[in-house]
């Protein structure tokens, strides 16, 4: 154990964040948030809601808890976090293989509301919780990610990270913070061979975990310092092949520039095949089709390698489903993955003609990196093939402002919301970026969300 003068790797890593952030910085944490509310309203409907608003006794199942303020606040945190999860449409940052967006937003806006914290501090709170979580996640190395779902591991770093900020909290109780945050970590990828919807509650999970860890560490309840680096830690527990080194690295910027936005809801790991299908143009009709053969890293077959969904929540973890539904009803939308369409009698014929394989370039580029290739053979004995080394939405090939609001239009418009209003939400969320008022803010989503 390092002696009591030295400084724990949290206490390092909370170095990192002591740095200016500017208009730049906030313009682009606006973006995040606009892609969780809009996620998060997009899922509203979702059954798993409806099972967190029974157990919490809500009676408004029209809206974001958060913003018709509706109690208990712990109440308010995870049905937040969990509807930002539920489509899989949610925030990504690659090589730490984490979502922020759906963890670190609703902390950082109950957080905002209790303290009363302008649109910039919110703003923010956001740029470094996403900092450290991010942080943590890419030095995890690769063995964590076999068994853990990082974004119910790291979450709740992240979360207190944005919450501490917003409290004002010294560098020994965020420290704290990030200690009691990391006590409670967690989260088994077993889900994944179930048909649960067992995933976004990781999600709410860690946002309330962190949360709660920041907002105690400000009542003066301390918090392991060695949470990470620590004999009985977290890398020592669960990354046996961490490098800490990667949580300290020197970064150009603000790494919330890193992360990555989707485009289509299903899992992450299936968009780099979607998009090297599309990348083909025109598709020829499915009976023409002989086979289709996807050449990935080993992280998307673990996770997506599914030729016989059931469920919508198995259908977004099937590349073979988002394939031939793509082919027979055109780019990836909501609606390909509810059971009518899970059920086609033509898409599940046509899935069961995908088979998908490693790739070894495409493996060793993981995580930095998620690849694709598609060969599709038609019976006349036509080959086509595309490669793309990274999916839309991520760095280097990125969704634009203008997607981003496309998407979002497209989530809030299939919730059921008047056009004028969705013009309404999209544009005062964005202003926010410009120091526009946090509270009024609120309340006209909380109009709009009731």
């Amino acid at each position: 154990m390092p002696s009591p003068s030295d400084h724990s790797l949290s206490e390092e890593l909370l170095a990192t964040t002591r740095r200016a952030i500017v208009g730049a910085d906030r313009q682009r944490a606006v973006l995040h948030l606009l892609d969780w509310m809009a996620c998060a309203r997009g899922a509203c409907g979702e059954p798993a809601r409806q099972a967190m608003a029974g157990v919490y006794r809500q009676q408004n199942t029209n809206g974001l808890a958060l913003l018709g303020h509706v109690q208990p606040a712990e109440a308010e945190l995870m049905m937040d976090a969990m509807l930002g999860s539920l489509l899989e449409m949610d925030d990504v940052h690659r090589a730490a293989v984490l979502h922020p967006g759906p963890v670190v937003v609703p902390a950082a806006l109950l957080a905002a509301r209790q303290v009363g914290a302008d649109s910039s501090a919110l703003l923010d709170a956001i740029v470094v919780g996403y900092e450290v979580m991010i942080r943590i996640g890419r030095g995890m190395g690769r063995q964590h990610y076999t068994f853990w779902h990082p974004t119910a591991t790291l979450g709740p770093f992240g979360a207190a990270a944005a919450v501490a900020r917003l409290l004002g909290l010294d560098e020994q109780q965020t420290s704290w913070a990030l200690g009691n945050a990391g006590t409670r970590t967690g989260g088994l990828w077993q889900l994944r061979h179930e048909p649960v919807p067992s995933k976004s509650l990781h999600t709410a999970l860690a946002a309330r975990d962190g949360w709660l860890a920041a907002m105690l560490a400000g009542k003066g309840f301390s918090g392991p310092r060695y949470l990470l680096e620590g004999p009985q830690g977290l890398l020592n527990a669960t990354a046996r092949d961490a490098d800490p080194e990667q949580m300290l690295a020197v970064a150009s910027g603000w790494l919330i520039h890193e992360v990555s936005f989707k485009p289509w809801p299903a899992c992450r790991h299936a968009h780099p095949a979607i998009d090297a299908l599309l990348a083909l143009g025109e598709l020829p009709r499915p009976e023409a089709i002989d086979r289709i053969e996807v050449e990935i890293y080993q992280a998307a077959l673990d996770f997506c390698d599914r030729t016989h969904p059931q469920t919508p929540a198995e259908a977004r973890f099937s590349i073979q489903h988002a394939l031939a539904a793509a082919v027979i009803r055109g780019r990836p939308s909501l609606a390909q993955y509810q059971s009518a369409c899970i059920a086609d009698p033509g898409i599940a014929a046509l899935r069961s003609r995908i088979a998908l394989r490693v790739d070894a370039e495409f493996d060793q580029a993981f995580p930095a990196h998620y690849g694709a290739g598609v060969v599709l053979r038609t019976r006349d004995g036509t080959v086509r093939q595309a490669r793309i080394n990274d999916a839309w939405g991520d760095p280097e090939n990125p969704l634009q402002s203008s997607d981003l609001v496309a998407k979002s239009v497209d989530l809030l418009t299939q919730a059921g919301i008047e056009p004028n209003d969705v013009q309404t939400m999209i544009r005062q969320t964005l202003a926010l970026g410009d120091g526009a008022s946090l509270a009024d803010w609120r309340i006209e989503m909380a109009g709009i969300a009731g």
